[in-house]
């Protein structure tokens, strides 16, 4: 145990830092339509019992080494044309819309509903998107959150057996940190753009980490494909079937999504101050030899010296919380001193 102290004062020898790092996940439609198995069956996609959702993986998902990739969803408002009591699992297609407007998005402050989600900033429910697929992706790859102006994602517009023989890529490139993005109660939310036709694709929740596409994503330039998903169109994919067969179409289509996380690192920088006059001296039972230190060759004459090796952090009552490990001695005499700086990220 240490016999003397230094104390920090916070006020000069403590300061506090925020670093933003930032890592691009590419996630090409191989992963999730055909890598692993025979499409739809494949061995990295696993369906529920509920059959509310899809969950895409990078590996066969019985593997331990399978990491969760996104989920996949679609739903529509009550409002929207394709609403219809018989209706394949309409239920469940209305509460999945339900569920994310109202995580995402709140309520209204009239009507005491749900908002509908919307191709613009405003949430005036003026471009709203009643029908949508909703790609809710993993923790493991958003980290903090997605980081703003990096979303990409290119979607299949030509017919079922041949999807990317037209293809649109929808964009977030007008957000910003600081503007082209709106704050909602589920955090902030970019505009996903087709620019070069001027086209909306979606919005983009950055900290929730989910992207809801309209289904006129996948129209591109020359209207929604006919065959949409295996002779049947677009409609009759949300409407007459179920959820996880959305999902697969959506799947199929997918050529690219590609988007940068965000790692947010707090610290706390410690300046930790040995001064001429202090820790000249060793506490280690070595550092005397016959009641005579060491390393001053038993000359009374010379200045003592020690070597830091090891700084310790304590708290008030003098309890050690933190240990720090230099990685070489530095030598300390009464003829220097030193400032060492200890960094805690948490």
């Amino acid at each position: 145990m240490p016999i003397n102290y230094e104390v920090i004062n916070p006020n000069t020898d403590v300061a506090t830092t925020k670093t933003l790092l930032h890592e691009v996940i590419p996630l090409t439609g191989t992963i999730v339509s055909g890598t692993y198995g025979t499409f739809p069956d494949d061995d990295n996609v696993k369906n529920y019992s509920h059959g509310m959702f899809q969950s895409v993986y990078d590996y066969p998902y019985l593997s331990s080494s399978a990491n969760h990739i996104f989920d996949l969803t679609i739903g529509y408002d009550e409002s929207s044309g394709f609403y219809n009591t018989s209706n394949t699992q309409n239920t469940k297609k209305t509460n999945m819309y339900n569920q994310f407007s109202q995580v995402l998005l709140g309520y209204t402050g009239s009507a005491n509903r749900v908002r509908l989600f919307e191709s613009d900033l405003t949430l005036n429910e003026d471009n709203s998107m009643k029908e949508v697929f909703f790609v809710n992706l993993s923790r493991l790859l958003t980290k903090d959150q997605i980081k703003k102006g990096s979303v990409s994602i290119t979607l299949g517009t030509a017919s079922y057996g041949s999807p990317f023989g037209g293809t649109v890529t929808y964009t977030d490139a007008n957000a910003t940190e600081n503007a082209g993005t709106l704050n909602t109660v589920g955090g902030d939310y970019g505009i996903l753009l087709d620019t070069a036709n001027n086209l909306t694709g979606g919005v983009v929740f950055y900290q929730a980490g989910v992207m809801a596409l309209t289904a006129s994503a996948f129209s591109g330039t020359a209207g929604l494909p006919a065959d949409f998903y295996d002779g049947l169109s677009l409609a009759d994919v949300m409407t007459g079937s179920a959820i996880t067969a959305s999902a697969d179409a959506f799947r199929h289509r997918l050529y690219n999504l590609q988007f940068n996380n965000t790692t947010e690192i707090n610290s706390a920088v410690y300046f930790c101050r040995a001064s001429h006059n202090k820790f000249n001296y060793s506490n280690n039972p070595t550092y005397l030899s016959s009641s005579a230190i060491r390393v001053k060759n038993l000359n009374r004459d010379n200045a003592p010296v020690s070597y830091i090796t090891t700084i310790g952090l304590y708290n008030s009552q003098n309890e050690l919380l933190a240990v720090a490990k230099l990685s070489e001695p530095l030598r300390k005499d009464p003829t220097n001193e030193l400032t060492l700086r200890v960094r805690l990220d948490y």
